[in-house]
């Protein structure tokens, strides 16, 4: 007999072996129905698998959350059965979900087009409605391979062989009618468990094996799914919506930024307008970190390779570490990719006391990660770019204390952004760490505390944490519903050991202090991505890199249109000036497609009554101010942010 725990607390004793499946029949016909995967003791397992063991039991059905990741993997395999069943050539890589959906990498003699995907979208439906059974088996590495082999699935292969590498000698292989595909699942329980009509195909897109340029171009064959055809509807719509905010689009039309793919990919090219609107952002965040006690420093871009040797991020970033060698020198250098052991290396330098506790290190260091480039996206995946970051050396008593002084920082710089819906992830430790179980116990203690003591409410993901330590991510909602993950929190008592950091304590001896990683935009570039759809390109007044264009009717008002011009320069106001003979109409339409938002109109009636007629962007509507109550109006909106 086992005994098994519901999430109501009721604990049923049953036979063993039993499945998911069983449990639900024993409980409704109904839940037996609609269930489709098990949650047991954590771990996400087939709704039709043996239980041998104890443990706690969750049922999940469509109305889970936590259904939908799952029951895209299982749309990416039927998506994967019906391109082998028209193209029978195909070779397949990987096709894991993703968020908003899954893709499948393959290699096809084929090249797939937007005009393929109804008829791969249509195979899908018929394998749904032939209801597959989707079958587990547990089988040696050597089998898995010579299974593979036979079906001429070379990436298969390649991946048992790495499985093999790290001791692994036993694979889980999915089956459904003639497919079968090497996953470690879960899987719906049959096909027909996808709706018809919940499932899209989206894009194609040339993808690398592994991400290498040196091995083949694949084709990633991105789509969708969703529980119900509502869900799927309501993300069509979004997805619309979203190209129109496409910030790349927005930013050529603001005249902001542009790439050069050929010469410095993923690397922004700033134009004096977005350079403007960049610049705005880093002297918001430093005033907000001068009120917080908050000191700035700044660190070397290329240092010595032992450094991050030290720290233990060459063993887990140097692949996406730029590096160079010195001519006549043997010395490896590396280009930063984060900012920590700079600010480690500033804390070292001295003595330190208990006194100078806590230190909060800020520095908008500018790192460099390589990305693969079918990853690169705009302002929002990038090779190059700049953090709001900052590290907070404190002691173990004051951790806990300073993690409540940054999430209270991070939710009211959202807050005056306009993003009121902000989600708290507590990402836990990897498999892959440093660092003893106890000190992970202690840093995940802290964090959650900090959480709970101030009432904030959070989600646990296991697992992915940082390799020295836990963290907490702030996930964004904008305007259209989308989530953007942007700041983050990580507490590490790992680098100070790895960089034998101390201080004075109040009884005279050393003592280590616990280090913060802290970002609160997280990158300055893709928050200005964010930024930039979140509001369509129509930006507050006080963040627009031109915050009031002074356009003239006529020749005749070109003096007067000079004079407010110069007022509002004066006051700190980022101005434009067109008096040329254009039409005010034309005027209008190209400073209302730049996104300027308030266009100042003058006239001879303007100009022989002292007053200014203003337009908003996005407004029919006219409106007449004199010109000191439109200088006033103007500073007003600017210094209050609204």
């Amino acid at each position: 007999m086992i005994k098994i725990t519901f999430p109501n607390g009721d604990i049923k004793e049953f036979n063993n072996p039993i499945t998911g499946l069983d449990i639900a029949k024993g409980i409704s016909t109904s839940l037996a129905k609609n269930a489709l995967f098990i949650k047991f003791n954590d771990n996400y397992i087939d709704l039709t698998r043996e239980i041998t063991t104890d443990g706690t039991i969750q049922i999940l059905t469509s109305k889970d959350s936590e259904t939908l990741p799952l029951l895209r993997h299982s749309a990416a395999h039927i998506m994967a059965q019906a391109i082998k069943e028209l193209y029978p050539n195909v070779k397949f890589a990987i096709g894991p979900s993703i968020e908003n959906g899954f893709y499948y990498d393959i290699d096809c003699e084929t090249k797939i087009t937007t005009d393929d995907f109804p008829k791969i979208e249509a195979k899908m439906e018929e394998i749904i409605k032939r209801n597959l059974p989707i079958t587990r088996k547990d089988i040696s590495t050597a089998e898995a391979k010579k299974l593979f082999l036979q079906l001429g699935e070379t990436y298969k292969i390649e991946l048992i062989n790495d499985l093999e590498k790290d001791g692994i000698n036993e694979v889980s292989i999915y089956t459904q009618g003639d497919f079968t595909d090497l996953c470690r699942g879960p899987h719906l329980p049959s096909t027909s468990k996808l709706e018809i009509g919940t499932f899209k195909i989206t894009s194609v897109a040339g993808a690398y094996w592994r991400g290498d340029v040196k091995n083949k171009m694949l084709q990633r064959i991105y789509a969708t799914a969703w529980t119900s055809k509502d869900e799927l509807e309501k993300y069509i719509k979004m997805q619309e919506e979203a190209e129109k905010r496409d910030h790349r689009k927005i930013g050529v039309a603001m005249d902001l930024f542009h790439f050069e793919p050929d010469f410095a990919p993923g690397s922004v090219f700033w134009h004096p307008n977005g350079w403007n609107l960049f610049q705005k952002l880093i002297s918001y965040m430093r005033k907000k970190q001068e009120d917080n006690g908050y000191i700035e420093v700044s660190t070397p871009t290329i240092m010595n390779r032992c450094l991050w040797e030290t720290s233990g991020h060459w063993d887990k970033y140097k692949h996406n570490m730029y590096t160079a060698k010195v001519q006549d020198e043997d010395t490896e250098f590396a280009v930063k990719p984060m900012n920590c052991p700079g600010g480690v290396l500033i804390f070292k330098q001295g003595i330190r006391s208990y006194r100078d506790l806590p230190i909060r290190m800020a520095e908008f260091g500018k790192v460099n990660r390589y990305e693969p480039s079918g990853a690169l996206h705009g302002l929002l995946r990038v090779r190059e770019f700049t953090q709001d970051d900052a590290h907070i050396f404190c002691t173990t008593e004051q951790m806990e204390e300073e993690c409540v002084k940054v999430i209270k920082l991070i939710m009211e710089i959202y807050k005056e952004f306009g993003f009121s819906d902000v989600k708290i992830k507590l990402s836990t430790r990897p498999e892959k760490r440093i660092g003893s179980d106890e000190t992970w116990d202690f840093l995940e203690k802290s964090l959650a505390n900090a959480l709970e003591h101030h009432g904030y409410t959070y989600t646990i993901f296991p697992g992915e944490g940082a390799f020295y330590g836990p963290k907490l991510e702030f996930v964004l909602r904008d305007a259209i519903g989308r989530d953007w993950q942007c700041g983050t929190l990580q507490v590490d008592m790992n680098l100070p050991e790895r960089f034998d950091l101390n201080y004075i304590g109040q009884d005279g001896e050393k003592h280590r202090p616990v280090m913060l990683h802290r970002a609160l935009f997280g990158s300055l570039e893709r928050f200005t991505g964010i930024l930039i759809e979140n509001f369509a390109g129509k930006l507050p007044l006080w963040l627009s890199p031109i915050q009031v264009a002074v356009a003239t009717i006529a020749e005749s008002s070109s003096d007067y249109a000079k004079k407010v011009n110069d007022l509002l320069k004066n006051e700190n106001i980022s101005t434009i000036l067109d008096i040329s003979n254009e039409k005010i109409s034309y005027k209008i339409r190209q400073y209302s497609t730049s996104k300027v938002p308030v266009i100042a109109v003058i006239g001879d009636k303007e100009a022989s009554t002292n007053t200014i007629t203003i337009r908003r962007l996005g407004s029919e509507e006219q409106v007449k101010l004199t010109l000191n109550e439109f200088i006033d109006k103007i500073k007003d909106e600017i210094s209050s942010k609204k």
